[in-house]
């Protein structure tokens, strides 16, 4: 049995009178790939935030391990072992791909305040940095100015860079959105190696690789799981398909 370290109950928010969400649960194992698919407005962005505590739900339950997390502070949930990437690429354009990598590292240690502190002094920092960038798949690229590098290889450091905070989960939203073939393939790659040591909620509009990656499929309409279960299944599902695949995905 694979193990779970992530578990949401009956997760809902509501805006108003709307429920952008309404009670969805899901569970995130280490070792597999969780995909949350489905239009846009489906409620996908706002499940993660959930999940991450960027926002705090009306009802239900988040769990991060053993511990319930629910209504916890986004830094907080990210210290319990939550990372997560954002559909905009988050990273410092200016600083060389080693200097971001560092930076987030370093936000895990006990004096991150101490900006006079010299972060090369910071030994453990420095070892979750190097460890981040090999399992990125960008230690050949360190010296590299973050703004010159190819849009596939800035989400890759983006990823590298919630690596270094060291999570067991991964939130990753739309980490291969704008690449061509060549770089997706190489995410493609990059996910299958990561779910070895963590649990990995994907959300992404490319179908072909969500089906090449994925383990698992939650399938959202209007806030709302309408299927969720292995590829085959969601693939053959005639909701599915109705609601959102479409016949040349059948």
């Amino acid at each position: 049995m694979s193990e779970t370290l992530l578990t949401a109950r009956d997760l809902t928010k509501r805006f108003g009178g709307l429920a952008a969400v309404a009670n969805v649960s899901l569970d995130l194992w280490r070792g597999r790939i969780h995909a949350v698919i489905g239009p846009n407005g489906a409620g996908k962005s706002t499940l993660t935030n959930l999940l991450s505590g960027d926002i705090a739900p009306t009802s239900g339950t988040v769990r991060l391990g053993e511990r319930e997390v629910t209504g916890w502070s986004p830094e907080r949930i990210s210290r319990a072992g939550l990372g997560r990437s954002y559909q905009k690429t988050n990273i410092f354009a200016p600083f060389s791909v080693w200097e971001n990598v560092r930076l987030a590292a370093q936000s895990r240690t006990p004096h991150a305040a101490r900006w006079l502190q010299l972060a090369s002094s910071v030994g453990a920092a420095n070892e979750r940095a190097e460890r981040a960038l090999v399992q990125a798949r960008l230690a050949h690229r360190r010296d590299a100015i973050a703004g010159t590098i190819s849009h596939g290889e800035q989400r890759q450091l983006e990823i590298a860079m919630t690596l270094a905070t060291e999570p067991k989960v991964l939130l990753l939203d739309e980490p291969l959105a704008g690449m061509g073939t060549v770089e997706a393939d190489r995410m493609v790659e990059l996910l299958r190696a990561l779910k070895r040591e963590h649990g990995i909620m994907l959300v992404e509009h490319d179908m072909d690789a969500v089906f090449a990656v994925a383990d698992h499929l939650t399938v959202m309409v209007n806030g709302e799981v309408i299927a969720s279960g292995p590829p085959a299944q969601i693939r053959s599902d005639a909701n599915v398909q109705a609601a959102y695949l479409g016949e040349e995905h059948a």
